[in-house]
């Protein structure tokens, strides 16, 4: 059922906020998306974000018809002190602190609150991201704690309602699979597969059967396993 409200969707051009736009485009009348560029090695994604946005709006004309501009911040400055694998050419490997090198510290909560200011600004009520806690790499700014703590923050600081929606919260990589069918048939999964980017290498070069990417990386690994685990399932659709 499409509802009143509108949302802005952190849009990445990745497997994740490519079915969380999927998921707001089914129940607002109004979605925008907004995407960051904070000097990411696989920067390769901000270029997939526009042809995945293309691709829907061609595959889906009533989704393109509530699909409105897409926004595209600069967040350099924040990237170069995060000092981690997604932002310089390094191994991927766990910290001394137990979390993956490619956590940036803050990231998340940066780009909410960037997200939030321009909701503000456009008149968008829910903000809608790709954090996971089942499949998450161990990224604390993915709790829904956080999150919740975060929506608190930025409503008594902004004097405002705002609500974030994480449809993939408690989604295994596989039910996200499940979920894209769901939502959109084969025609979203192709897209998917086709045009998303969600290896931290930037490699588009090779195309698996879950997709273009190094398949060695932890993004590579977590959307490869879970497109295994959707097939051996018998690739059954989500309602979400």
């Amino acid at each position: 059922m499409i509802g009143t409200e509108s949302a802005l969707v952190l849009f990445s051009g990745g497997q994740d906020s490519a079915a969380c736009l999927a998921w707001a485009l089914e129940r607002y009348p109004r979605v925008e998306t907004v995407g960051f560029d904070y000097g990411q090695r696989h920067s390769v994604e901000m270029a997939q974000r526009e042809v995945v946005l293309s691709a829907v709006r061609a595959h889906f004309p009533a989704w393109g018809e509530r699909l409105g501009p897409d926004h595209r911040l600069d967040l350099s400055a924040f990237g170069a002190i995060g000092d981690t694998a997604l932002t310089a050419e390094r191994a991927f490997e766990v910290g001394a602190r137990g979390l993956p090198n490619t956590f940036v510290p803050g990231r998340n909560l940066v780009f909410l609150t960037w997200a939030a200011a321009l909701a503000d600004r456009r008149g968008l009520s829910r903000l809608v991201g790709g954090m996971c806690e089942t499949d998450f790499s161990g990224y604390p700014d993915c709790r829904r704690d956080t999150l919740d703590a975060l929506q608190t923050a930025l409503n008594l600081g902004m004097e405002q309602a705002f609500v974030i929606e994480t449809p993939l919260m408690r989604l295994t990589k596989a039910q996200t699979w499940a979920m894209t069918l769901g939502l959109g048939g084969q025609a979203l999964v192709d897209i998917v597969l086709e045009d998303t980017h969600t290896c931290y290498a930037g490699e588009r070069g090779v195309r698996h059967a879950w997709g273009h990417g190094c398949g060695a990386c932890p993004a590579c690994e977590l959307r490869a396993r879970g497109w295994r685990e959707w097939e051996a399932a018998g690739r059954p659709a989500l309602t979400a």
